[in-house]
């Protein structure tokens, strides 16, 4: 907004943004190791991930940073004076609430059907059960877990109508240049959780993963996530209100031009990144045929958090700064400048995740062990999720980089281009989920999305390069290209020293397995570190400047 107090560094923007969401992602990950010592890969956690699919996408998609709502009012709000604000945002408001609280009323009455459409294979019958070699303990799991999926979808409803109260109010805070609260606001999510399940705790006791209880469970789990969603969208409306951006004012000034262009952005940029949640939706949906289907979806939760976590830290702090220069040089006589932040985009980007990802695909299995074994999660529970965990990290960098070019479409204000080439993703997705889920089972779904993604990032790339006259695509290839034979480096030096410590010092006992994967991990990153920067890339020297600021305090 052009009257806010003057405009940070993007580093700086960066820093503060990296900070609260590596808080929030910390909580985030503390608050998965309770559920996984609560209940393992059993019924409760099983159904939740299929009764959450409807409730996560709603809220990743409309109250997400990054996301269309937030998206779409950082771009129009950033270019508009701060007197004009208030009244733009309460439209909005209006607007958006009523349609998605009737969206709340819809998905309260239709959850059986809609559960159904969402996770098939939970209802099928003791016939199809026999016909399919599904033994009786296992189909008696099969419908207890979607009793308990009906459950928490019900109590989950009104995330819908709270997801988009949330995405509008961080999008203004941003454009008001302030980035600490809408980053840190995961963290309250984190904190119910953690709160219920500690209540749960102490009512059952040693009994609160035995099967007689898991519906119990299944209903602490909804409803604190509920109570996370309320806490994130009260928390903001203080910082709104004393920034000037608009109250709980109804307000129905629907055909004014700032909210048309909100609109104008917002519509397509939601079935734009809709279309990415539907992809998991489609995972679920194939998921829900494997036979042991919530343990299926759970080692994908809980080695989705896993990828989530640093990936979470690393595209808040390179997409939110990013996205607001985007849309200041938006203009053709901008578009030198643009392509060169593109580039830093992508290459920062690949500076961060590639190694990552590396490291992640190199030790996977005592990375699972150290997070989740303890209490109902068990050593099989854990190579499972190591499998799914293994090809989430592929694609890593190809996810991040994908976001980082429809930020430039949404900057152009061409929500339509991203959104076309989402929805032949889809058919892309359901296709090789058709394929893949049977002999690869959940880690084959997990494979078709990163595939999906790849041929999303490479469209977009080709698209921009004839939208702006030209991208020094060549000139791009080279570093990425020195950068992922660094991470392969890297990914094999982790992988060699892991299995040089467990010859030697065995591979049993927690303080064990968590110096091998430090000691890895650390040798992993030299190895990379080494590599990169004898590639003299300006976008490896300014992370680990960034890094020695930040760390070392050195200038």
């Amino acid at each position: 907004m052009t009257e806010s107090k003057p405009t940070r560094s993007l580093a700086g923007i960066a820093g503060i943004v990296a900070i609260a969401t590596l808080i929030s992602k910390l909580f985030g990950l503390v608050r998965q190791q309770a559920i996984a010592a609560a209940f393992g890969v059993g019924p409760a956690y099983g159904a939740y991930n299929f009764a959450y699919v409807i409730p996560s996408f709603l809220l990743i998609l409309l109250g997400g940073i990054n996301g269309p709502f937030h998206s779409a009012i950082v771009s129009v709000l950033a270019k508009r004076k701060q007197a004009e604000v208030a009244p733009i945002m309460e439209g909005i408001t209006t607007l958006v609430g009523g349609i998605l609280l009737l969206v709340t009323i819809g998905l309260v009455v239709f959850a059986n059907p809609l559960m159904h459409l969402v996770a098939p294979g939970l209802y099928i019958t003791a016939d199809q059960a026999t016909a399919q070699g599904i033994d009786a303990a296992t189909f008696e799991t099969l419908q207890q877990t979607r009793a308990i999926a009906v459950q928490q979808f019900r109590i989950m409803a009104p995330m819908a109508m709270l997801a988009g109260l949330i995405g509008i109010g961080f999008g203004a805070l941003n454009a008001a240049d302030q980035y600490w609260l809408p980053s840190i606001s995961p963290l309250f999510s984190s904190v119910t959780m953690l709160v219920g399940l500690g209540g749960l705790a102490l009512y059952l006791g040693d009994k609160i993963a035995l099967p007689q209880y898991a519906a119990l469970g299944g209903a602490v789990l909804a409803w604190s996530t509920l109570a996370g969603a309320v806490l994130q969208w009260l928390v903001q409306l203080p910082a709104q209100w004393k920034s000037g951006l608009g109250g709980l004012r109804l307000r129905f000034n629907f055909r004014e031009p700032a909210v048309q262009e909100v609109i104008k952005i917002m519509g397509p940029a939601t079935f734009s990144s809709g279309m990415m949640q539907i992809n998991v939706w489609t995972d679920l949906f194939f998921a829900s045929f494997i036979p042991n289907a919530a343990a299926a979806v759970s080692a994908m939760g809980y080695a989705g958090l896993l990828v989530l976590t640093p990936l979470g830290i690393i595209s808040n702090a390179i997409l939110v700064p990013l996205l607001p220069a985007f849309a200041k040089l938006a203009a053709p006589e901008n578009w030198a400048e643009l392509k060169v932040r593109i580039r830093q985009g992508l290459l920062t980007t690949a500076v961060t995740m590639l190694p990552v990802s590396a490291l992640m695909m190199a030790l996977a299995f005592p990375l699972s062990r150290v997070v989740y074994e303890r209490y109902a999660f068990t050593v099989a529970d854990s190579a499972l999720t190591a499998s799914v965990l293994v090809v989430y990290a592929l694609g890593m960098f190809f996810y991040l980089a994908r976001d980082v070019l429809v930020r430039v479409f949404y900057a152009l204000e061409d929500g339509d281009t991203p959104f076309r080439i989402s929805v032949v993703n889809i058919f892309l997705n359901a296709l090789l989920d058709f394929f893949l889920v049977k002999p690869l089972g959940a880690p084959g779904l997990i494979l078709a999305t990163v595939a999906v993604n790849v041929v999303s990032m490479i469209a977009m790339l080709w698209m921009l390069n004839r939208r702006l006259g030209g991208l020094p695509l060549r000139e791009w290839a080279v570093p990425l290209a020195g950068l992922t034979i660094a991470s392969i480096a890297s990914g094999f030096a982790a992988w060699g020293t892991l299995q040089a410590s467990e010859h030697f010092l065995g591979r049993e006992g927690p303080w064990l397995l968590l110096l091998q994967l430090c000691l890895s991990g650390l040798v992993g990153l030299g190895i990379f570190g080494l590599i990169a920067i004898q590639l003299r890339i300006p976008e490896v020297k300014q992370v680990s400047d960034r890094l020695r600021q930040r760390f070392l305090k050195q200038p």
